[in-house]
């Protein structure tokens, strides 16, 4: 029994992979960072989600006051480190905001409570 057997074999690139520069790496010095969940884009699909929902249980207030309060209250948590929740958080804190504002449960599905949850 040689030293080489039992060692499996590494693929040897070939010289056209060989002498090509990847062009996704960072530059020297930069370090490597995966994009945020929570970026710019994955905010402004959740505001036009949580503006369409409560302008559909809020008729009588104004869509530009919705989303003027959904937009505020996402920039309330742009520190914020974990931003899976941020959506669910601002919705809840808008629909109070709301319910405070016209002293009455929204109308559509659901009357603006959670699946699940129970007037107390």
């Amino acid at each position: 029994m040689t030293v080489d057997e039992g060692i499996s074999r590494v693929a040897v690139p070939s010289p056209e992979t060989r002498d090509r520069v990847p062009t996704d790496l960072p530059e020297r010095g930069e370090p490597h960072r995966q994009p945020r969940p929570g970026s710019p884009q994955d905010d402004d699909l959740a505001v036009r989600d949580i503006v369409a929902r409560l302008a559909a249980a809020w008729p009588a207030v104004a869509e530009t006051t919705v989303e003027a309060l959904v937009a505020s209250t996402f920039e309330s948590f742009r520190e914020a480190k974990v931003r899976a929740y941020v959506p669910i958080l601002v919705e809840r804190r808008v629909r109070g905001v709301l319910g405070a504002l016209c002293r009455d449960t929204p109308s559509g599905p659901g009357n603006g409570r959670y699946e699940g949850e129970e007037r107390k």
